[in-house]
C-alpha cells in the first residue's frame, strides 16, 4: 500500500486557536482524522507529523527516505528560510507536494519566498484546510491510486 507522509512545521498544531481569519477553525486532529478516512477508501497508508522544531522536521524527512511514496509537507514559516529542511527534502528524493492553508503569495512580502516550492512536483495554497484533502487527492494521482 502506498504510504505518504503529511508533515506540519511550527504552529500548525495551533490549528482552530490561531488566526481563525487564515487558518480556519479545524484542528489539526480534525483535518487528519478526515484524511484517514477518505485514505482508507483509497488504499493509501497515512502518517502524520507535527514539529516546532527544525531539526526534529530533519529527522523525520531524513527517516521516511526508502520507506515512504510521497511527502505532504506545510513547513509552516520554516517555508521561507529553512535550508536544512529544502536539503532534507533533496537528500530522500521522495515527491513532495507543498500545501499551506493561506495563500502565502498574497500575505506579507516575505512570505511570498518559498525554499520548498522548487522541489515540489506541486503546490496547493489558500483553500484554507481543504489544501490537505487536496494534496492528498493529488499524491493518489502521482501515485496512480484508483479512484
Amino acid at each position: 500500500m502506498p504510504k505518504v507522509l503529511f508533515i506540519n512545521g511550527p504552529n500548525l498544531n495551533m490549528l482552530g486557536i490561531r488566526e481563525k481569519e487564515f487558518y480556519g477553525y479545524e484542528s489539526l486532529e480534525d483535518i487528519n482524522a478526515g484524511l484517514r478516512s477518505w485514505a482508507e477508501e483509497e488504499g493509501l497508508e497515512l502518517e502524520f507529523f507535527q514539529s516546532n522544531h527544525e531539526g526534529d522536521l530533519v529527522d523525520r524527512i531524513q527517516q521516511a527516505y526508502q520507506n515512504t511514496d510521497c511527502i505532504v509537507i506545510n513547513p509552516g514559516a520554516f517555508t521561507h528560510y529553512s535550508i536544512a529542511i529544502c536539503d532534507a527534502l533533496k537528500s530522500v528524493q521522495i515527491p513532495v507536494i507543498e500545501v499551506h492553508i493561506s495563500n502565502i503569495y498574497a500575505r506579507e512580502t516575505f512570505r511570498s519566498q518559498s525554499l520548498i516550492s522548487p522541489l515540489a512536483v506541486g503546490g496547493i495554497f489558500g483553500f484554507g484546510p481543504a489544501v490537505y484533502q487536496l494534496a492528498l487527492q493529488a499524491a493518489g494521482q502521482l501515485l496512480n491510486i484508483k479512484k
